[in-house]
C-alpha cells in the first residue's frame, strides 16, 4: 500500500494562513522600569491652636497642640492598622460550638444499614438532625495581632492631630470644682450647650482626673465618653464628632505624643483599660 504525499488543496490553504507564516516583525529591546522602592515612613508635627473656653462658655485664650502625625499619603493606612489591631486585641475569642463529636449521645446506630427502606444513618447527632452538632462553628482562637509600639503611638497622635486641625476639638478649663456640691446632669448639659456642643451628638471628653460627681453627672448621657490618659483609645477618638480636652490633658498629650516626647518613657499611663468583647 502506497501513501500519497501530495498535499490536498484544503491542507495547502490552511498552511498558507497567516498563523503559520514566519513572523517578519523585528522586536525592539524594551527596558522595563524598576519597581519603586519602599518609601520610609516619615513623621511630621502639626501645630494646631485650639480655643480655650471657660465653664460659662467665654473664650479665654488658645492652647497649642503639637503632636506627631504621619504624612497625608500614609496617615489613613497607619490609623487603619492601629484601629484594626486595637479592635482585634480586645477580643477574647472564647466562642465555642459543639461538633457532632462533642454533643452528647449519638454513639449508637439508630437502625440497621439495610432492609428498612430509610436512608442510611450512622448517628442521631448528625448536623442534618435537630440536636446534632454544628458544622464549621466557631472555636476558641487567638484574634490578637502584633503592632509596633511606635506605630501604635503614631496612629493615636495622628488621629488626635487630624481632629484638632479640622476644628473638631476644643479645650475647656477644669470644671471639677463646679460639681463639688453634687452631681447634676442638667447642669452638665447646660455647660455643653454653652460650649457649642449638641448633647445628641457624640463627644469625647479627655480629663487627667475624673471626679465622682463629674462621672455621675454625665453617665446618663449616652453620647458622651469620659476618658483619661489610661483609657484613651483610637476607636473613641474616631467615633466622636467633637473632642473636648482640659488644659492638663493637652499638656499631657504634648508631653507624650509631641515633638519632644520620649519613646521610652511610656510607663504605666499608656496602658489601656481592657475592654472585653464577645468572641
Amino acid at each position: 500500500m502506497r501513501l500519497s504525499c501530495a498535499a490536498t488543496p484544503s491542507l495547502t490553504s490552511s498552511l498558507a494562513s497567516p498563523l503559520f507564516a514566519p513572523n517578519s516583525h523585528s522586536f525592539a529591546n524594551v527596558s522595563l522600569a524598576k519597581a519603586p522602592s519602599a518609601v520610609r515612613l516619615r513623621v511630621r508635627c502639626d501645630l494646631a491652636a485650639i480655643p480655650v473656653l471657660s465653664f460659662s462658655g467665654e473664650r479665654v485664650g488658645e492652647v497649642p497642640l503639637d503632636l506627631k502625625s504621619a504624612p497625608s499619603e500614609t496617615a489613613r493606612a497607619v490609623v487603619h492598622r492601629g484601629l484594626v489591631a486595637e479592635q482585634q486585641n480586645q477580643r477574647r475569642g472564647t466562642a465555642s460550638t459543639l461538633t457532632r463529636g462533642d454533643v452528647r449521645g449519638g454513639g449508637k446506630k439508630p437502625y440497621p444499614q439495610k432492609k428498612t427502606g430509610c436512608a442510611r444513618r450512622g448517628s442521631q447527632r448528625t448536623p442534618l438532625r435537630p440536636g446534632g452538632g454544628v458544622v464549621f462553628g466557631p472555636k476558641p482562637r487567638d484574634w490578637s495581632v502584633k503592632i509596633n509600639r511606635k506605630e501604635k503611638r503614631l496612629a493615636l497622635s495622628t488621629a488626635l492631630a487630624s481632629a484638632a486641625t479640622a476644628a473638631d476639638a476644643l479645650v475647656v478649663e477644669d470644671f471639677g470644682q463646679e460639681f463639688e456640691a453634687g452631681p447634676k446632669t442638667k447642669e452638665f448639659v447646660a455647660a455643653m450647650r454653652r460650649w457649642g456642643l449638641d448633647p445628641k451628638r457624640k463627644a469625647m471628653f479627655m480629663l487627667t482626673e475624673v471626679s465622682d460627681n463629674v462621672l455621675l453627672s454625665c453617665r446618663n448621657i449616652g453620647t458622651i465618653k469620659l476618658l483619661t490618659p489610661r483609657t484613651l483609645n483610637l476607636f473613641d477618638i474616631l467615633d466622636s464628632e467633637k473632642l473636648v480636652f482640659t488644659k492638663s490633658a493637652v499638656e499631657y498629650l504634648n508631653s507624650m505624643y509631641g515633638e519632644n516626647a520620649e519613646e521610652e518613657g511610656d510607663g504605666e499611663e499608656e496602658e489601656e483599660e481592657e475592654i472585653v468583647l464577645a468572641g
